[in-house]
C-alpha cells in the first residue's frame, strides 16, 4: 500500500461529498471532542437510526480514531487512524480548529488544513485526496433549476416537498421576502421550461421510433 489514500476501490473519483461519512471539525468542537482528555464516540444516522459509529478520544494535538470496515461485504477490519488538530485564533477571539488531512498520495502527504475530512474509503481523508464531486456537478440544468427553487422554498420557510412557499415568515423583511419570491419565480419558470423541453425531445425521439417500425 502506498499510503493512506492510496489502493483505492474501483469507480474512484464518482463518489460525491453528499454520499460519503463526514466528520466535521466544527461540529467536534461544539460537542467538546476536540478537547484533550475527551474519550467518547461518534455515530452517523440515516432517517433517525444509526447505520455507522467510530470511536474517539483526543490528546490535544490529535484526534484518534478507531472503527471497523468491510469492503464490498469482504471481512470486517479493524482500522486506527490519527489526525492532527491546528488551532487558529480568530479575529474577534476565541479559536478554530482544522483537521489536517493525513492522506498520502503517490508518496505526497497531503498535510491541508481543512475543517472537513471524508470517509469515502478505508481512512477520513479530504475531498481533494479522495477526489470527491459534490452532487450537484452531476446534475442537468433541470435538475438544478428544481434543487435552487426546493431550497429558495425551504428559506421562505416552507416544509420540503412543498409546491408554493408560504406567507411570509415572521421577522423576515419584506425586501427580502420579496427578493426570494422573485428568484423563487425565476427558478421555477426555469424548471418548467426544462421539463416542457425534455418532454418535448422525448415525444419527437418516440415519433422517430415509430415511423422507424413502419413497413
Amino acid at each position: 500500500m502506498g499510503g493512506l489514500g492510496s489502493g483505492r476501490r474501483s469507480g474512484f473519483g464518482r463518489d460525491t461529498v453528499e454520499g460519503s461519512r463526514v466528520l466535521d471539525g466544527i461540529r467536534l468542537h461544539r460537542a467538546g471532542c476536540l478537547q484533550e482528555g475527551y474519550s467518547g464516540g461518534w455515530q452517523w444516522a440515516r432517517d433517525g437510526e444509526a447505520v455507522a459509529s467510530i470511536r474517539m478520544h483526543c490528546d490535544g494535538r490529535a484526534l484518534h480514531l478507531s472503527y471497523r470496515r468491510r469492503s464490498n461485504g469482504g471481512v470486517w477490519e479493524d482500522v486506527s487512524e490519527a489526525i492532527a488538530i491546528r488551532r487558529v485564533a480568530c479575529r474577534f477571539g476565541g479559536v478554530r480548529p482544522y483537521l489536517i488531512c493525513p492522506g498520502i498520495v503517490n508518496g505526497i502527504r497531503c498535510d491541508r488544513r481543512v475543517l472537513k475530512l471524508y470517509g469515502a474509503g478505508r481512512y477520513f481523508l479530504c475531498r481533494h485526496c479522495w477526489r470527491l464531486r459534490h452532487a450537484s456537478q452531476s446534475e442537468s440544468p433541470l435538475d438544478r433549476s428544481i434543487r435552487r427553487a426546493e431550497k429558495l422554498r425551504c428559506r421562505l420557510g416552507a416544509e420540503r416537498g412543498d409546491e408554493f412557499a408560504p406567507p411570509r415568515p415572521k421577522g423576515m423583511w419584506q425586501r427580502t421576502h420579496d427578493r426570494l419570491c422573485r428568484r423563487l419565480m425565476d427558478a421555477q419558470l426555469a424548471a418548467d421550461e426544462g421539463f416542457c423541453a425534455g418532454a418535448t425531445a422525448l415525444l419527437a425521439r418516440l415519433d422517430r421510433k415509430k415511423r422507424r417500425r413502419r413497413p
